[in-house]
């Protein structure tokens, strides 16, 4: 089978954590310890998440005297990509000896148009006083709005079309590659007027990236792995409980929560109603299990699965 894994945040920098680089490498190790053995059996894509990395890069780089302003998202959700994924290539080569394996930096294709453009709501960086944020909004040209008692800085968030890259990947996925690619969504870009690309700030959702990518791929699993065993039905209240197999039907009819649950949910769904193929929300280190059926939330067309090819 063909597999695209989509790796949560909390692989690399879980809560309550410190970013610090060993520490990170040290989650990457378990991570991958959870993925070899997909990668001995399957056709493998790994994508990953990067917000804490971008944070702490863009604080650096707005707290850096040497600057005249700070280096723009597009560029820091480059470097993070290739941070994380040395991080990621490096473990995976040394859990699959023998195995060819990969790491892009990539770029995500979006709309100029997008409306999220005209509307800017994702918030990113740190906390500041109004003063300070209203300050930083005149020197940078920011968007920055209330959360919470602070104010933040806002980004669009674009829906992402296409990975650029794509036709790279599926011929690395085909010779047998393990491919590592489309960190954090990929780096948003979109064609000018003459048709080149462009980087732009915003942030991308890295699952709805992932779900473009794998009805791209062709993938035969979609598995969106995370720090929970299973999407819960009604989460929070006494009448909580989880959901096992279901479909895209049915889990639209559900309420999941904007900045958490709900774009993994859109993300699983949305690569179901257009390829007719199995996605699944997860535990990372239940990720043989949750191919096999045995654990987390299965979506399917039928909410039935594993189907009988696959065994």
């Amino acid at each position: 089978m063909r597999v695209l894994v989509a790796l949560g945040g909390n692989a690399l920098v879980r809560r309550g954590e410190t970013p610090d680089a060993d520490l990170q490498r040290a989650n990457v190790m378990k991570a991958v310890r959870s993925l070899a053995p997909l990668a001995e059996r399957h056709e493998l894509i790994v994508t990953h998440g990067n917000g804490p990395q971008v944070g702490l890069l863009a604080l650096e780089s707005v707290n850096d005297p040497s600057l005249t302003r700070p280096y723009p998202l597009d560029t820091i959700g480059a470097e993070t990509q290739g941070m994380i994924g040395y991080w990621m290539l490096q473990a995976l080569q040394n859990a699959l000896p023998g195995r060819q394996v990969v790491a892009l930096i990539n770029q995500t294709l979006v709309s100029a148009v997008d409306p999220a453009f005209e509307n800017p709501t994702k918030f990113v960086g740190q906390v500041y006083t109004r003063e300070e944020a209203e300050k930083l909004a005149r020197d940078y040209g920011w968007t920055v709005r209330p959360d919470g008692d602070g104010w933040r800085r806002v980004v669009p968030s674009p829906r992402p079309q296409r990975v650029i890259e794509t036709r790279l990947i599926r011929q690395l996925v085909r010779g047998g590659t393990v491919v590592v690619c489309a960190g954090g969504g990929g780096v948003p870009v979109f064609r000018n007027d003459v048709g080149q690309l462009e980087g732009v700030e915003a942030v991308i959702d890295k699952d709805l990236t992932a779900s473009v990518l794998a009805e791209t791929l062709e993938a035969d699993a979609f598995l969106i792995l995370t720090d929970v065993p299973r999407v819960m039905r009604h989460f929070g209240t006494p009448r909580q409980e989880e959901i096992t197999h279901t479909t895209p039907h049915e889990l639209r009819a559900e309420d999941f929560p904007a900045g958490s649950m709900g774009p993994k949910v859109e993300a699983a769904a949305g690569f179901v109603e257009r390829t007719g193929d199995m996605a699944a929300i997860g535990k990372l280190d239940q990720c043989v299990r949750i191919l096999e059926g045995a654990a987390g939330t299965i979506v399917t067309p039928n909410a039935t699965w594993p189907l009988a090819s696959t065994l």
